[in-house]
């Protein structure tokens, strides 16, 4: 996805909590979009929880590690588990772990965002496959306002 922005705005637009919330809502559509508690930092432990509009409750998500950070460059994120009523349940297999990685290259005056998602498990492709272009296309627009 081209952005029409510099990669510092658009990283910040990405990572920053209040647009975070606005861009990941295609992945919690019965929400407020999604929200993170946890840092950025590589190493850092970081949980995705969506929370019902409805009811106020949150309906639980899941937990990483992030595997890598580069300022304005490079995040990935290692999916480790589910977070289900508070409570974190880790995959039973090591190797099921599922990377998320954002790549931010600057070309033609603006950012390209390109998304590489690996070992996913196989009942989030189908929500990844028609949540993506959704999101993208929202942190296209908060980060070219």
């Amino acid at each position: 996805m081209f952005i029409n922005a510099p990669r510092e705005k658009v990283w910040n637009a990405m990572l920053s909590d209040v647009t975070y919330r606005e861009w990941t809502a295609p992945f919690n559509p019965a929400g407020s979009g999604s929200r993170f508690e946890g840092s950025w930092e590589k190493g850092s432990k970081i949980k995705f929880l969506g929370v019902n509009e409805e009811t106020g409750k949150e309906e639980g998500g899941v937990y990483a590690e992030i595997a890598d950070n580069r300022l304005y460059e490079f995040v990935s994120i290692k999916h480790l588990g589910e977070v289900k009523d508070g409570v974190e349940a880790a995959w039973p297999d090591p190797e099921q772990a599922g990377f998320e990685n954002y790549t931010l290259t600057e070309k033609d005056g603006g950012t390209e965002v390109s998304v590489g998602l690996k070992n996913i498990p196989d009942d989030w492709v189908e929500m990844m496959n028609d949540s993506w272009p959704k999101a993208l296309e929202k942190l296209k627009e908060i980060a070219e306002r």
